[in-house]
Parts: structure tokens; C-alpha cells; sequence
């Protein structure tokens, strides 16, 4: 009686093992083809925020507005510099009183160029901020359309920090994004 048993078990655990390599199987191959079609890329965002042409306008205008606040500094860098050259021309022949006054005048426009400078600075960074962040929006916007209209499952991001340590070669598409984020630039241009 004994031996029936255990060939009734081995044939057991044979059936079930046959079926879950089989289930697995089925699983893995199912998988495999509702997934095999989903693309994922990456671009990378320094060539991107480089090579389109939203960041090199939004460049320009901020260099545009950053000489004009350097002429400004010049302009009252050059005030300073022609009120200590008076003074040292004409201390010699100034009361005391008005030494203190020129000197007093002096630092006072001393003073507000320190702030101006400081102001810009700060303007400066707002500014650029400001330019950095609408440009940035305007590539994620297009980067959400381009991944819909080119059936991407997802877009990963390269940056300089390494985020993406490898990938097989196919799954860059930074050129074409740019090639068409700048057309799509040029056409609303126009």
C-alpha cells in the first residue's frame, strides 16, 4: 500500500509544478506583449535649456536688461569718483565746515551706489529666476505633449548631476525634441 502513495504524491507535485512553470509562463508572455510597445526615453536638460531657442531669447532679453543696469552703476561709480576728485582738488581751499559737507556728500553717493548695486543684484536674480522658470514651463509643456503625441510611456530627464547612470543606445531623444521644440518656437514666431 505504501508504494502507491508515493508515486501518487511525486505525480502531485509534478502536476502542480508543470502548472505553475505553465502559469508563469503564460504570465511572462502576456506581459510581454501588452508591454513590449511602451517607449521610455530620456533627454538631457542641459543641451535642451542650450540649444532651444525660448532660453536664447529669454538670454538676450535678460542680458539686454543687465547692461542697462551696469550703465547705471557706471553712471554712479563715475558721480563718486568725479566728487572725490573735487574734493582732493579743493580741500586746500575749503572751510572745515564745507570739507565735512563734501565729505558727507560724498558718502552719501557712496552709500547709494553700495544700495543700487545691491538692489540690481538682487533684481538680477529675481530676473533671471523669473526667465529660468518660464522657460523651464515651456519645455515640460512641450515635453508633456511630445510624450502623448509620440506615445511615450515615460520621458526621464538627464542632468548634469548623473541622474541617469546608463542607457542603451536608441532612448536619447534630445535631438529630436529640440529639432522640434524650435520649430514649433519658429512657427509661433511668425
Amino acid at each position: 500500500m505504501q508504494q502507491n502513495k508515493t508515486p501518487i504524491k511525486q505525480t502531485n507535485y509534478f502536476s502542480i509544478a508543470y502548472h505553475v512553470i505553465l502559469s508563469c509562463a503564460v504570465i511572462f508572455l502576456l506581459l510581454n506583449y501588452f508591454f513590449k510597445n511602451d517607449k521610455i526615453a530620456y533627454v538631457d536638460s542641459a543641451k535642451i535649456l542650450n540649444e532651444y531657442k525660448g532660453s536664447a531669447e529669454a538670454k538676450k532679453a535678460f542680458q539686454s536688461k543687465a547692461k542697462l543696469w551696469q550703465a547705471n552703476i557706471d553712471t554712479l561709480t563715475n558721480e563718486v569718483k568725479s566728487s572725490i576728485q573735487k574734493y582732493e582738488k579743493s580741500i586746500a581751499t575749503m572751510s572745515a565746515k564745507e570739507q565735512e559737507l563734501s565729505k558727507q556728500l560724498i558718502q552719501t553717493k557712496q552709500k547709494q551706489l553700495s544700495d543700487y548695486q545691491h538692489a540690481i543684484q538682487e533684481n538680477a536674480k529675481q530676473e533671471d529666476g523669473k526667465l529660468t522658470q518660464g522657460v523651464v514651463s515651456q519645455i515640460n509643456a512641450f515635453l508633456l505633449k511630445y510624450g502623448k503625441d509620440h506615445n511615450y510611456k515615460m520621458i526621464l530627464i538627464a542632468n548634469q548631476s548623473g541622474t541617469i547612470a546608463y542607457a542603451r543606445d536608441g532612448l536619447d531623444i534630445t535631438a529630436k525634441v529640440i529639432e522640434e521644440i524650435n520649430n514649433e518656437y519658429s512657427a509661433d514666431r511668425k
